[in-house]
């Protein structure tokens, strides 16, 4: 349950960021956590989340394109690009962690901070990223 938290919370920072034209720097992370009582492993991890999903957002998102055919990324709603973005991170370069658990996760996270349509939506995009990347 520690590591959803830390998603949402990821989801959260990189809404911010996309919005703010910002980066992830300590200053912005300071800033999130001011005033929120969240484990040490919770922030650690959404914030490794973060930072390695702005590092890598150009291949992300060029792969998202290529997953999505016919929908452009800039299209979709902030909140379904940035849950895209940070799962899609997460089965390209975490192999600590099963593609299947960070799709699973991911639509968690939709069901959530999302439109109830979304689920299916990104379901299906985050199969297709996985199955790009060779990852199943």
């Amino acid at each position: 349950m520690k590591r959803r938290r830390a998603r949402e919370c990821a989801l959260q920072m990189l809404f911010q960021l996309e919005f703010s034209g910002e980066g992830p720097t300590e200053e912005f992370f300071n800033r999130f956590w001011q005033g929120r009582q969240e484990p040490p492993e919770v922030r650690a991890f959404a914030q490794e989340l973060v930072r390695g999903t702005w590092d890598h957002r150009a291949e992300i998102d060029a792969l998202l394109e290529q997953a999505t055919e016919h929908w452009q990324l800039q299209r979709l709603a902030a909140v379904d690009r940035n849950i895209l973005r940070f799962a899609t991170y997460e089965i390209l370069y975490r192999e600590d962690i099963p593609p299947a658990v960070s799709i699973d996760e991911a639509l968690e996270v939709a069901k959530k901070f999302s439109m109830r349509e979304s689920a299916a939506f990104i379901n299906g995009v985050l199969d297709r990223v996985a199955r790009l990347a060779g990852k199943v």
